[in-house]
Formats: C-alpha cells, sequence, structure tokens
C-alpha cells in the first residue's frame, strides 16, 4: 500500500540524509498516514479512508459528505 492520502492526495516526498561529516544519503519523507472509519449516511454504511492528518482537519472542517462526493467526482475507491 502506497503511503498516499486519499482526500489530500498527498505523497511521500524525496531528500538527503545528511550526516554530521556532510555525506549524503537518500531519504524518504512518508506522509502522517491514519486508516479511519467513518459514518457516511448518504451511502448507509461505514467508509474506511487512508486520511493524513491534514485530510482528518479537512474532514472535520467540509464534512464527510462533501469529502466523499469530492473523491467519488475525482474516480477514487470509496
Amino acid at each position: 500500500m502506497t503511503r498516499t492520502c486519499q482526500v489530500t492526495g498527498a505523497v511521500p516526498g524525496f531528500g538527503n540524509q545528511v550526516s554530521h561529516s556532510h555525506r549524503r544519503t537518500k531519504r524518504r519523507f512518508d506522509v502522517n498516514v491514519q486508516s479511519k472509519r467513518y459514518w457516511v449516511p448518504s451511502l448507509g454504511r461505514n467508509v474506511t479512508l487512508t486520511v493524513s492528518a491534514r485530510g482528518i482537519k479537512t474532514i472535520d472542517r467540509r464534512g464527510i459528505e462533501a469529502v466523499v462526493a469530492d473523491i467519488q467526482a475525482r474516480g477514487g475507491k470509496i
């Protein structure tokens, strides 16, 4: 499973780990994704989403109905 937020579309970033002696090795900045269950009244069931911390705040602000409608409009799987 890729560490991608279903709400915001956030994906991991890549960069360098820089040691004290300034040797550089590749590293990956993962997104803080959580698996959360939400009750969606329009669907009449629970929906499990993989969301980042910012995605959870977005759902709190806009509401689960609007967010699910946006995901379905993008063609995302719910």
